[in-house]
């Protein structure tokens, strides 16, 4: 028994280590769990602030960064091309209903969509697919003389040609300052892998779109085949949609057709105008669009791919010294239509102290002139050209030079969402043709409304870019969020359509839209 007592102590001063010890283990292991469940939600809101305040980026240390975007259709077509796509020539895939009566198809389709609708609407509101900020794109599988077949076409001409327009811009340009068609439809077939934009997705069943992307390139068709055989091609790219079920049955509405060049598809788009067109604005003098055709609540405006580089925060911070130009402007000085207005504006400010007027076309040369003087000037002569707008009011806004608008019928692209009063003054005609007048506005502008206005130029200007792949808040974000505010009057007037009977009347339209009737006295 003595020698027991004399043990007791001892195993009690082990099993209190060894308490002490495992209390110890527990609080360091509910520190680490507290510490790690801390630092995983905040680097969480950290990456979901990063992807709408600044460009998608990860560090160094990262096993998968994003790839860097790339700006210049050259070289994303150059690479699309040679991973993506099929050999020129390659038979396309059609998706027309397979056997059947065209009505029966239609029939089919409008029931399972009604289907398809019913689950979103009454389904778990917890499940991503109902979520309404999710556009859901189906993507027609042309066949690819009317895509792929395209594509090769401008890419192995690029370097050859010597085709200028009638007024000597370099046709290769023109395409590029007009593929907004190329860069949505590239970024909607990219593996989801690639793509970064969480607000649209392409579906594979046509019941589950809310809307139909036809992937035509009615610019480049345009403009680099023969007039008959562009003629041709579009006949044939109508017939296509139209036999198509899901066109018959909404009659087109539901479908986005890119024409953005106002010549594009113009000698067959009337049969298409119940379609959301991609334009570059909304002219309907009768010289590009006829009354009825083209008008904001049906359509979509979208920005000119600008002809100049990006000047980054680096740029403008080194340019900013070295703006003495008050006013610059390059390009066609003798256009039709409301362009008249730029003659007249070269009469009354040449000679102007500050004011830099130059006649010019786009191609390499007139593209490095042009970024050397808008990096160089305060502001820059955005004016109409032979339709209210132009490519220059975006390379103003991508060089950090204030545009000063001079197109009294202009619409904007994403101007449900961009305040432009923040980066751009606007000026009516009648005003800017009066001697002195202008120069005189500009000479008495606040510094600190043109130093806002320029910090705003710097946070806007990446809404105007394209890329591959396409970025958080880039031209694609902009133009779907802008399309998924249309869904909701689209099925209104489809449904409507679907039910009217004999004798219903017609539904009530405004046609009170104006042309592109810039004025000057």
């Amino acid at each position: 028994m003595a020698g027991a007592s004399k043990a007791f102590p001892a195993v009690a001063r082990s099993t209190s280590f060894v308490a002490a010890f495992l209390s110890l283990v527990a609080l360091f292991s509910a520190f680490l769990l507290f510490y790690y469940a801390r630092y995983s939600s905040s680097s969480r809101w950290l990456l979901i602030s990063d992807s709408l305040d600044a460009p998608l980026h990860l560090s160094k240390g990262s096993p998968n960064p994003s790839p860097s975007p790339e700006y210049s259709f050259l070289v994303s077509l150059e690479k699309f091309l040679t991973s993506r796509a099929p050999a020129a020539g390659s038979p396309g895939v059609a998706s027309a209903a397979d056997g059947g009566s065209p009505s029966a198809a239609v029939k089919a389709l409008d029931g399972s969509i009604w289907k398809e609708e019913a689950e979103r609407l009454y389904g778990d509101a917890v499940d991503p697919w109902s979520a309404s900020s999710v556009v859901r794109v189906y993507v027609y599988e042309m066949p690819a003389k009317f895509t792929y077949d395209l594509l090769w076409l401008f890419r192995n001409t690029y370097r050859e040609t010597s085709n200028l327009t009638s007024n000597g811009s370099p046709v290769h340009r023109l395409i590029e300052q007009h593929s907004v068609d190329y860069w949505l439809w590239a970024d909607l077939i990219a593996p989801g892998s690639e793509r970064l934009l969480k607000n649209v997705i392409r579906v594979n069943r046509q019941e589950e779109a809310d809307f139909f992307y036809i992937p035509f390139f009615t610019t480049i068709s345009y403009f680099l085949l023969e007039r008959q055989q562009c003629k041709a091609l579009y006949r044939e790219a109508l017939k296509w949609v139209i036999d198509q079920p899901a066109w018959q049955r909404s009659g087109g509405r539901d479908h986005i057709l890119p024409v953005h060049h106002p010549w594009s598809f113009k000698s067959v788009r009337r049969f298409m105008k119940k379609a959301i067109w991609l334009l570059p604005d909304m002219d309907s003098t009768g010289n590009w669009y006829k009354p009825g055709e083209v008008w904001l609540e049906k359509d979509l405006i979208l920005p000119y791919v600008p002809n100049v580089d990006l000047c980054d925060a680096q740029c403008l911070h080194d340019s900013q010294s070295k703006r003495s130009t008050l006013l610059f402007f390059r390009g066609r000085l003798k256009r039709n239509a409301g362009g008249k207005i730029r003659s007249k504006l070269a009469a009354v400010l040449h000679d102007s102290e500050g004011v830099v007027m130059l006649e010019g076309s786009a191609g390499e040369a007139g593209k490095a002139a042009a970024q050397t003087g808008m990096r160089r000037s305060l502001f820059c002569l955005s004016p109409a050209g032979d339709t209210p707008s132009s490519a220059r009011l975006f390379d103003a806004i991508v060089s950090g030079c204030i545009p000063v608008i001079v197109s009294d019928e202009l619409e904007l692209p994403f101007e449900g969402i961009l305040d432009y009063r923040k980066i751009a003054l606007f000026v009516s005609s009648n005003a800017a043709v009066q001697p002195g007048w202008l120069i005189n506005f500009l000479k008495n502008m606040d510094s600190k409304q043109i130093r806002e206005m320029q910090t705003n130029l710097a946070k806007y200007a990446r809404h105007f870019l394209f890329s591959s792949p396409a970025q958080p808040l880039g031209a694609e974000d902009l133009a779907w969020r802008m399309i998924a505010g249309k869904l909701v009057n689209i099925k209104l007037h489809t449904r409507r359509s679907q039910r009217v009977v004999e004798g219903s009347r017609n539904l009530c339209t405004c046609e009170c839209r104006a042309g592109n009737i810039t004025r000057s006295p």
